[in-house]
């Protein structure tokens, strides 16, 4: 990843805003930017960008980690050890350090969505101006680099690969866990296989039945699933950093009639957004095609949420397709569309594919069967 241009690109905001710095909180802005991506950040690490140097407030534990990974031209490190008591013993500490060396009353950019309000107080307390750099930063995540786009694709393929082998074992009596089980040891093989030295984030949920199917976000658990079961599987992968996802409803034995009119509704409804998205079209126009399938079928009331959302670095980025965003959509964006049903009594329905947007057309990057017959095992 072109670190050198990116950081070169938030210069050029600041430039056009007239900002002494930046100050990044935002874990995955700190990645972006510097390359730097820790475990736990329950230890704070913060990020200054100014028009000569990168400077990063790093915890003792991750000093040589950064060393490795941060293209930060300078590291300041804290301690909470003894023998270190005469040395910075917080993050604070080096951040007035690095804040007083910049001159006062000028304009600093922050990420609002961000910001800690005790930051905020200390940098208006020097007398700092706080201007927001959340847009330009959203923006400049949303349109992927071709070397992020090549990380993003094998994760899809890595995601259909783990995806497929979770379904294709599911039975009866099976728990939510086990389910997944599958999908993971097929995916920690393969990455160890392909891709050595490499970093793996995965994330995946199974709920089953009427009741927890109709929980959009809710971890798997033991429930164990029964004859004529409908189950949501959704993963995300994510190989060096960059993620994808998909996600099938399935049906472990025969649907009702309800269920399975639901289901052919937001498979339908999802392969209208998908038929639909491209360059040069909005967010809410995307969003509205899947939700006039809905509307026709006078399901609306069952939409819980929005028909997609972009994802790279973070598992739910800018720009949403929702009603709301008239962004028109640009080339090398990246999504998943996902327009889901919730029905009381009935049960929860959502698919989720990944597609990035190209000049000469859009580019579905994950791949399982979604037709009902397809995905009743």
């Amino acid at each position: 990843m072109n670190l050198e241009k990116r950081v070169h690109q938030l210069r050029q905001v600041m430039d056009d805003k007239e900002l002494t710095c930046s100050v990044i909180l935002n874990f995955e802005n700190q990645y972006y930017f510097s390359g730097l991506k820790a475990i736990t950040y329950s230890r704070p690490i913060v990020l200054f960008v100014d028009q000569q140097h990168t400077k990063l407030v790093v915890p003792s534990l991750e000093e040589t980690h950064a060393k490795e990974k941060s293209i930060a031209d300078h590291l300041l490190v804290y301690y909470e050890t003894p023998l270190h008591q005469t040395q910075a013993n917080s993050y604070t500490e080096l951040f007035e350090e690095v804040i007083a060396s910049y001159p006062k009353n000028s304009k600093i950019g922050v990420e609002f969505a961000s910001l800690p309000v005790e930051l905020g107080k200390r940098l208006r307390d020097k007398g700092f101006d706080l201007v927001s750099i959340d847009d330009e930063i959203i923006h400049m995540r949303a349109i992927k680099e071709e070397a992020e786009i090549e990380q993003i694709i094998e994760s899809g393929n890595l995601v259909s690969l783990a995806l497929k082998e979770s379904l294709e074992h599911a039975t009866p009596e099976m728990t939510e866990m086990e389910i997944d089980q599958f999908g993971n040891t097929a995916l920690f093989l393969e990455v160890a296989k392909r891709h050595p030295n490499s970093t793996l984030d995965y994330f995946v949920m199974s709920p089953s039945g009427i009741e927890r199917t109709n929980m959009p976000h809710v971890f798997s658990n033991t429930r164990q699933l029964n004859k004529n079961d409908l189950v949501i599987h959704s993963r995300q992968v994510g190989i060096n950093g960059y993620r994808a996802e998909c996600e099938r409803t399935f049906f472990v034995g025969n649907p009702s009639l309800e269920q399975e009119e639901a289901f052919k509704l937001a498979q339908e409804a999802q392969q209208a957004a998908l038929d639909f998205i491209r360059v040069g079209v909005t967010a809410a126009e995307v969003n509205e095609v899947a939700l006039q399938v809905f509307r026709d079928a006078n399901m609306e009331q069952y939409v819980r949420h929005r028909t997609g959302h972009g994802i790279g670095i973070g598992l739910h980025e800018e720009p949403s397709l929702k009603y709301s965003n008239d962004l028109v959509l640009q080339e090398n964006m990246v999504f998943c569309v996902e327009p889901g049903l919730y029905i009381p009594g009935v049960g929860g329905f959502r698919h989720s594919d990944t597609v990035i947007l190209r000049g000469e057309g859009t580019q579905l990057i994950t791949h399982y069967p979604s037709k009902l017959e397809d995905l009743i095992l």
